[in-house]
């Protein structure tokens, strides 16, 4: 189970410090070979809220063994990818397989565990989880410069299929309560202004921002639909997400900061790789060894938290 989580963790930071050798090798400019970030990014934040809905639908073990396959035949195709087209629409598919990952992994730990023992399990997944940062720059750095980008995808292969062997083995298959019935135009207009809301921030410096009609569009087309999901959460009597869970202090306290905590760590983990080695002239292994001080902290802190 952690295999998988950390196999999703790996990649969210392993591919940065190759994208100035992706970007020569598929003929990018720096806001093209982002899209290689942004894809996956935007493909995860659409599907992650859909994985309740599909575990209570298909069965967690289902779902489960679905995304780690899924997952790890795309990143084979990512690692094969000849043009930027290819390997956005790849990690397209890597981001929707990935996304119920980590839900789904701390859904099992807390199913499987005694309730004496969910500090521990969560413990565990925790210093598991954090390797992915630490290791991922460093890692990424030492593939891309001894063997080739590609293989910073290629990775996921035998950790893919060591996580899809254990959970078809290990996982027990359990009986789902009847799924509640899916909110469609929820699910749409959140889609759509996430994806329109992420557009313009990746295109608006190159659009010269709003002397620019498509950036004017981009925002219209977002902030009309997160109004109409905003309105539609409060006034249907079963929206996309359940009402609950946002009556509770301290999951709405951590959700928001957990907004500006990845708001920050996304953002330097797509620009601090390129910085170092176009701008400062590092190698790619110094420039993974450099960012990985911040995932050693993490992991420092995650027992005594």
């Amino acid at each position: 189970i952690i295999l998988a989580a950390l196999m999703q963790s790996l990649d969210t930071t392993i591919a940065n410090v190759a994208l100035p050798h992706m970007q020569g090798s598929l003929s990018a400019s720096q806001d093209q070979i982002t899209w290689v970030l942004t894809s996956y990014i935007v493909a995860a934040a659409i599907m992650t809220p859909l994985t309740s809905w599909l575990a209570q639908r298909f069965g967690i073990r289902n779902v489960f063994l679905f995304s780690v396959a899924g997952f790890t035949f795309a990143s084979a195709l990512c690692g094969a990818a000849q043009t930027l087209p290819e390997i956005v629409i790849f990690r397209l598919m890597q981001g929707v397989a990935g996304a119920a990952l980590m839900p789904l992994t701390q859904a099992v730990l807390f199913t499987i565990n005694p309730p004496e023992k969910y500090g521990q399990a969560m413990g565990t997944f925790g210093l598991a989880v954090v390797l992915g940062p630490v290791l991922g720059p460093v890692l990424g750095g030492w593939l891309t410069e001894n063997y080739s980008w590609r293989w910073v995808f290629y990775i996921n292969l035998p950790i893919g299929a060591l996580a899809f062997a254990g959970l078809l083995l290990f996982l027990p298959s359990r009986k789902q309560p009847r799924p509640p019935r899916f909110d469609f135009f929820g699910f749409s207009v959140l889609a759509i202004g996430v994806a329109a809301l992420q557009l313009m921030l990746d295109r608006g410096q190159q659009n010269d921002w709003f002397h620019s009609t498509e950036t004017w569009i981009e925002m219209g087309v977002a902030g009309l639909s997160l109004y109409l999901f905003l309105v539609h959460f409060f006034t249907a009597e079963r929206p996309f997400f359940s009402k609950t869970v946002f009556r509770d202090r301290n999951f709405v306290a951590t959700t928001v900061a957990a907004f500006f905590i990845m708001g920050v760590l996304f953002a330097v983990m797509a620009l601090v790789p390129p910085m170092l080695q176009q701008f400062y002239g590092y190698p790619v292994v110094t420039a993974g060894i450099i960012t990985m001080p911040r995932g050693l902290g993490v992991m420092i802190m995650m027992p005594i938290v």
